[in-house]
């Protein structure tokens, strides 16, 4: 294409700061370098992630940015080193990288490739380095991919191809929220044949009823109070349905045995259940917090070798021990 090996101006919504409405800008976008494929932007999807990182994560080093993870596009040009795209191909970025070589890519455990998480600061959801300017600023590339912008430079291992006739508008969702459902129901949830499932909408309301029980016994100046997850335990008093109690040993600390209902459970199943720690594994557990110590004791219980327990707080070192920590 005429435009290869040359910096195109474009337009691009850019985030200048946190907290504050994405601006439409002309920037440069430089050509592709080592290994780097440069992309068109035909479509994009707008995701949760995207807001978070504008008005909820708001990291100042985060900025400026432009944001986009979920979008689809045409390769415009290729740097040195490219052997499996050309120009005028119809690709998706990946904001998960994938090196096919390492030994994550390899593991049917995870898809987290390890070459992708060591080029990306994960602080700010943006690396290093970066093809954008605008007036004279260097703007990061979100998660590595910024689909809001029309064009937009990545690395060759967090870009896919996808079949020429494939329409642009539909398969830009494939980047995020596709596979984000698909594999929650597939891969986490891990539905079988025959399963009843119920899957709620995330938007503000969805979200409230999933975690509001819809026959709350509780009331608080003439006004209805939802249970939340059924069970609110932040009140002296609670209606639960019996088949959402468990009966304990009479002896039991109810100190202790609190912890029960979902910090122990959680840690524990994830890394027996999640991870599925094998005997002699390397385990690392950052947060030493009651899921934290579950998952030492889980991982201990898995048969680990080594276990490293991580914190900011080193008062808790001493009691990881106790669960497994070596």
């Amino acid at each position: 294409m005429a435009t290869a090996g040359k910096v195109i101006k474009c337009k691009a919504a850019v985030a200048w700061e946190p907290n504050k409405p994405l601006v439409i800008e002309e920037i440069e976008v430089a050509p592709p370098q080592a290994n780097e494929v440069r992309i068109k932007i035909v479509a994009t999807g707008v995701c949760h992630t995207d807001l978070y990182h504008l008005f909820e994560g708001m990291h100042k080093d985060g900025f400026p940015a432009v944001l986009g993870h979920e979008g689809a596009g045409i390769v415009e040009s290729v740097g040195p080193g490219v052997t499996e795209f050309q120009p005028g191909d119809k690709v998706i970025p990946l904001f998960i990288s994938q090196c096919k070589q390492c030994r994550f890519c390899k593991s049917p455990k995870t898809n987290q490739c390890e070459k992708g998480w060591a080029a990306d600061r994960h602080d700010v959801m943006a690396s290093a380095e970066s093809r954008f300017t605008c007036k004279g600023k260097k703007v990061l590339q979100f998660m590595g991919t910024s689909t809001f912008s029309q064009y937009t430079v990545m690395n060759q291992m967090a870009v896919a191809k996808v079949d020429p006739a494939a329409p642009l508008d539909k398969v830009c969702l494939l980047g995020c929220g596709v596979c984000t459902g698909f594999g929650a129901a597939v891969n986490t949830a891990k539905v079988e044949p025959g399963s009843t499932c119920a899957v709620f909408g995330l938007g503000a309301v969805g979200l409230a009823a999933a975690k509001g029980w819809p026959d709350s016994r509780l009331t608080c100046k003439v006004k209805k109070v939802l249970q939340f997850v059924g069970t609110s335990t932040f009140s002296e008093y609670t209606v639960v349905r019996q088949i959402a109690l468990a009966k304990i040993d009479p002896t039991a600390p109810l100190d202790k045995v609190c912890l029960l209902g979902c910090g122990v459970c959680t840690g524990y199943g994830a890394a027996v259940n999640t991870a599925k720690v094998e005997p002699g594994s390397t385990c690392a557990v950052f947060g030493l917090g009651a899921v934290g110590l579950a998952a030492v004791m889980g991982c201990k219980a898995a048969g680990a070798k080594r276990i490293i327990a991580v914190d900011i707080n080193p008062e808790k070192f001493e009691k990881a021990k106790v669960f497994g920590r070596n």
